[in-house]
């Protein structure tokens, strides 16, 4: 075998398996579908250090996202339903790798500026560690939600196209009541067809 040929197999190798993992991070999981819950939840969508202090996000647009963000959690409070921050961090090798190459490797495990952004460090009650856009895919979840019998959910967070959306659409895999607060969420692109796709699954958008 010549050198030429293990090269072009080993190129082949590396391309499927950083596709894998572009694969990985946007799938959207089905889950099983939940029994009846009365239960709400508000789900804090990465919120961290290194989205909201380093992101493509005006200190505008922030100012008017956290407005909304603290008037959803203080609503929650009030009606005693559970606040649940979610929190990114590419875990698994492939993602990892694709987080370097296209990401500027923000949010790897272990790397600075995974936790929450200190004006949202003080707001939930309970925290999970996602490893790819949708919260859902490690099942913990799911549990966690059970386990307060949750089955409505309101979402609020970054990026709107990318894990807000991939989020909602996996809750409603899984027959959740899902709402996603607009004037809570932040895009660094517009928003037309995740509105669509969401939508069209049964997210509300308000």
């Amino acid at each position: 075998m010549t050198l030429g040929i293990v090269l072009g197999i080993v190129a082949l190798v590396l391309t499927l398996w950083l596709g894998n993992g572009v694969r990985r991070i946007g799938s959207v999981s089905v889950g099983e579908t939940i029994r009846n819950r009365d239960a709400s939840a508000l789900l804090l969508i990465d919120l961290q250090s290194v989205f909201w202090e380093r992101g493509p996000y005006s200190d505008a647009a922030k100012e008017g996202a956290a407005a909304v963000i603290y008037k959803e959690v203080e609503a929650a409070r009030a009606q005693n339903h559970p606040v649940i921050a979610v929190r990114q961090e590419w875990s698994i090798p492939s993602t990892k790798a694709v987080a370097r190459l296209t990401m500027k490797g923000q949010a790897i495990e272990g790397s600075d500026g995974t936790d929450l952004a200190e004006p949202f460090s003080s707001l939930p009650d309970q925290i999970v560690v996602k490893r790819v856009q949708d919260a859902f895919e490690t099942g913990e979840l799911d549990a966690l939600l059970e386990r307060l019998d949750v089955g409505k959910l309101r979402l609020v967070g970054l990026d709107f196209n990318y894990c807000v959306q991939k989020t909602a659409l996996a809750a409603r895999n899984r027959g959740y009541d899902v709402t996603v607060v607009r004037d809570g969420t932040l895009s660094a692109a517009p928003t037309e067809g995740a509105e669509k796709r969401m939508s069209s699954a049964g997210v509300a958008i308000r």
